[in-house]
């Protein structure tokens, strides 16, 4: 049994969930404890829903949750056969911090649609419709900034770039300064930058720079619903974590990630926002309850829907 279209705006309820769980604790400084509640919230809701999914991309290494990790199965245990991919907190710091750009999120395919990507870093390289089939990673970040200034027809002094701050990144970030590009340093939150690149905004044309693999699955199936374009590279940081990929399927833990290899097939994608930022606005409380602004994608069609939501806490719990 393959995805109903409707099967999108089951998963929206499960990043709301999530989302409103974990808003009430921004800015507290409490990482773990915000973490936990939106996983609760989202486990919750997706076992709600119609489905007998996996969990391929989850909570399990990384952070040893006691839920959602790499291999459960979430759902009723009836209807269409599916991988999840998701990040209940994408930003934990961000949402502890009260920082921008903390999402809800969950991607669905159908049985061998997503890459089963272990907890190690992956370099990226992400961008818009505009821009597609003007990127290559294994290029310099010169030659993949003059590349996508020339598809949006705009000189690289116009580009913004966005990349995570991190010490890791200093030679890239000269290069692109180098280069005349503008640069949006972000603290987390790599889902949503690479997101942002497909917004109505368009306050970004591209993210580059090294964050962690699995945030990559789950962007690039964003991405693919949408017609943006992502590429990546696995970057072990040591033997154990090249051994533990090639465990969980990946031939060549060196080879070149392009958007079939990261998310095929039908893919759909959810996300509400958490902390406001480029891409969506976060959850405002009200004496009434909460408002939540959410984005559902599908491959199918390239439809992408902005649901601006009001839950009211008379009639259900918020």
């Amino acid at each position: 049994m393959s995805m109903d279209r409707n099967m999108a705006l089951e998963l929206v309820r499960a990043t709301e969930a999530a989302a409103l769980a974990s808003a009430r604790l921004m800015g507290r400084g409490d990482e773990t404890e915000a973490d936990q509640v939106a996983v609760d919230a989202m486990r919750s809701a997706l076992n709600r829903i119609e489905m007998k999914a996996t969990v391929v991309i989850g909570e399990g290494e990384r952070d040893e949750a006691p839920m959602l990790y790499i291999g459960e199965s979430v759902g009723t245990g009836s209807g269409p056969v599916i991988e999840i991919a998701l990040d209940p907190l994408e930003g934990t710091t961000i949402c502890a911090t009260g920082g921008p750009n903390a999402l809800s999120v969950i991607a669905a395919a159908e049985e061998g649609g997503f890459l089963h990507a272990p907890d190690t870093y992956m370099d990226k390289l992400a961008v818009g419709p505009a821009a597609r089939g003007a990127i290559d990673i294994d290029r310099s970040p010169t030659d993949n900034l003059k590349s996508v200034a020339d598809a949006l027809r705009v000189p690289v002094s116009e580009l913004t770039v966005v990349i995570l701050d991190r010490p890791r990144h200093e030679q890239l970030i000269e290069e692109v300064r180098a280069n005349g590009a503008r640069i949006k340093l972000i603290k987390d939150g790599d889902v949503s930058a690479a997101i942002a690149t497909c917004s109505r905004d368009n306050q970004v044309d591209l993210l580059m720079g090294v964050g962690g693999a699995p945030e990559g699955v789950i962007a690039a199936a964003a991405l693919r619903c949408v017609g943006g374009e992502l590429q990546g590279r696995l970057v072990p940081r040591n033997e154990q974590e090249a051994q533990r990929a090639r465990d969980m399927g990946v031939e060549d833990v060196t080879a070149k990630l392009e958007m079939n290899d990261l998310a095929s097939g039908d893919v759909m994608f959810a996300a509400t926002g958490v902390t406001s930022g480029d891409f969506l606005l976060g959850v405002r409380y009200r004496a009434e309850g909460a408002l939540t602004q959410s984005v559902v994608m599908r491959s199918a069609t390239g439809t992408l829907r902005y649901i601006d939501a009001e839950h009211n806490s008379r009639q259900k719990p918020v």
